[in-house]
């Protein structure tokens, strides 16, 4: 493939994550080695930014910023959930494409974020531009189509799993057969976070926690799960239970909803874990349930802060 000479883009787009800026800079730095790389510009807040031509120039930023962003959480050119919906917004990111010479185009995001880069480029084939459009992935999810982990995934598993032994000390000394834990974690279709808790268990150890573990992929049993329950209890001093936002009955309803949506259609979640505090109280008499919902930290958490905490 031939090289193009012209400019770099690179924006972001989606939830930030602590590794997000990671792939900034790694973009950058692999651009300042080719001589066929005129500029390289950041877009302020994803397509919003290419909307309104809100660009900054990324090569004058210092290599001690350019290695600061490898271990700064959030996003540094800011981020967006923004849809582009009306032919005429595709038409106007192409425009602030061909009149700053762009020749690379790098979004950073989830599947939304990877749809809205593929049609960018499906446009500039049809018209025919020459631009490379290269879609970076990044979900914490880890449900990018065809890929086999995202950036993000393993920060916030490893900071899951740790917070995990941390509130296993808190629980072993004050549960006494009593006590039901719940740990509500990201998660809207794909359990990969949920599931990635498991790695707090140590390999001579079967029976440490998390003890139960629920998925969006499986429907979850209100039965089932107080039968669980009670067998662990029946065993353990306490009940470490993680499970993921968004939690689907038999009939493929989430257990807790919000109304409202975002700027793609997606359902507001965050609910599970008081669903199941609720079930846990309303069926198992003189068993106390404590909920911990680590929200956007589990995702902002630095690596350097990780690191420190093992």
């Amino acid at each position: 493939m031939a090289e193009l000479v012209g400019n770099v883009l690179v924006g972001q787009s989606g939830g930030p994550t602590s590794v997000i800026n990671a792939s900034v800079a790694g973009i950058i730095a692999e651009a300042l080695n080719h001589e066929n790389i005129e500029e390289i510009y950041g877009a302020l807040n994803g397509v919003r930014g290419i909307l309104h031509e809100e660009l900054i120039d990324l090569a004058s930023e210092s290599q001690q910023q350019i290695r600061a962003l490898k271990h700064t959480p959030g996003a540094a050119l800011g981020t967006c959930r923004f849809k582009l919906k009306k032919q005429a917004d595709f038409d106007r990111v192409l425009e602030v494409i061909k009149s700053h010479n762009i020749r690379y185009f790098f979004y950073i995001g989830g599947n939304d974020s990877q749809d809205t880069a593929d049609k960018i480029s499906k446009l500039a084939q049809q018209q025919g531009y020459e631009l490379r459009v290269v879609g970076v992935p990044k979900t914490i999810d880890n449900d990018l189509a065809i890929t086999d982990h995202c950036p993000g995934y393993g920060s916030v598993v490893k900071y899951l799993a740790t917070t995990v032994r941390e509130l296993a000390c808190d629980n072993e000394a004050m549960g006494q057969g009593d006590l039901v834990s719940i740990l509500e974690v990201m998660g809207r279709s794909a359990g990969w976070l949920a599931a990635g808790a498991a790695l707090a268990k140590r390999r001579d150890h079967p029976h440490d926690p998390p003890h139960l573990i629920y998925l969006p992929e499986i429907p979850f049993d209100q039965a089932k799960c107080i039968e669980d329950i009670k067998r662990v209890l029946k065993r353990e001093k306490y009940c470490l239970i993680v499970v993921a936002e968004g939690l689907t009955d038999a009939d493929g309803n989430y257990v807790s909803a919000n109304p409202a949506t975002d700027a793609f259609g997606h359902a507001q979640l965050g609910g599970a874990g008081d669903f199941l505090k609720e079930l846990v109280e309303g069926n198992l008499p003189g068993v106390k349930a404590r909920l911990a919902k680590p929200g956007i930290m589990q995702r902002a958490v630095p690596r350097r802060f990780q690191n420190r905490r093992r």
